[in-house]
């Protein structure tokens, strides 16, 4: 391993051909940081990683199901027997469930009717996913001199949001399975940072707002890159930066 290789910072997001894990990819390879760009599809996270390097990024795939243990093991070799550590972990991957909709189109997470399939689905890929990813990577955070540890979240996690009958989401159709995944993320964001606290790992829930991706439908206000500006943030925390904390670009998000 060169002496470059050593000192390099190492990014690993997951679901990072599109959307706002691509535009983190993009601002993490801006700030001179190798970026794995982590892909269901090998094809399209190879066209991402080209696209990066297309314009002076160091950038690569990294072929990631999180639902996959298998793939999820062999990301975790690949990065071990090409890098040797890894140092920021964007747990970046997720569904709502219903496809592509709109924040009003939800009617088959109304929690009476959902399909409990759909839900398993969801926290299959939103917190069990993340579960696996992250305890795959943790011995690679570990030899980082600041490993940080940021999980995509969402403002409908915030049960304070959610529960204010005349708060922003109560024109929103109730969720059974995308916001309590989101809901359970951050729980789980809280018990990973009192476990790695003592190590000097720093995990934080990131809400990166209402932004303009397939996930939505294209319905979003912000661009993908504003929406990343959170998740790079938490991510290159010094190391006196908070941790179990769940932040937007407008400070602390309510639990």
């Amino acid at each position: 391993m060169s002496d470059q290789t050593t000192h390099q910072k190492i990014a690993l997001i997951t679901g990072a051909n599109k959307g706002i894990g691509r535009a983190a990819a993009e601002q993490f390879a801006a700030l001179g940081m190798t970026v794995l760009i982590g892909a269901r599809d090998p094809r399209r996270g190879a066209e991402a990683a080209a696209a990066l390097r297309a314009v002076g990024g160091d950038a690569h795939v990294v072929t990631l199901d999180v639902t996959d243990q298998a793939t999820v093991q062999e990301a975790a070799k690949q990065i071990e027997e090409r890098f040797g550590h890894l140092d920021l972990l964007i747990n970046n991957a997720g569904i709502t469930g219903s496809g592509q909709v709109s924040p009003q189109d939800t009617t088959d997470q109304v929690p009476s009717a959902v399909d409990l399939d759909m839900v398993r689905a969801v926290f299959e890929t939103n917190v069990f996913g993340v579960i696996a990813v992250t305890n795959a990577m943790l011995p690679l955070l570990r030899r980082s001199p600041a490993p940080r540890i940021v999980n995509v979240s969402s403002h409908a996690a915030s049960l304070t949001l959610t529960s204010d009958p005349d708060g922003p989401f109560a024109t929103l159709l109730p969720s059974a399975a995308y916001t309590p995944s989101k809901s359970a993320l951050s729980a789980l964001t809280v018990q990973y940072a009192n476990e790695l606290r003592k190590d000097g790992i720093l995990v934080n829930a990131a809400a990166p707002g209402y932004v303009d991706t397939d996930i939505n439908n294209h319905t979003g206000l912000l661009t993908p890159a504003q929406g990343a500006a959170i998740v790079v943030h938490l991510a290159t925390l010094g190391a006196d930066g908070p941790t179990a904390g769940f932040f937007s670009q407008d400070g602390p998000v309510p639990w």
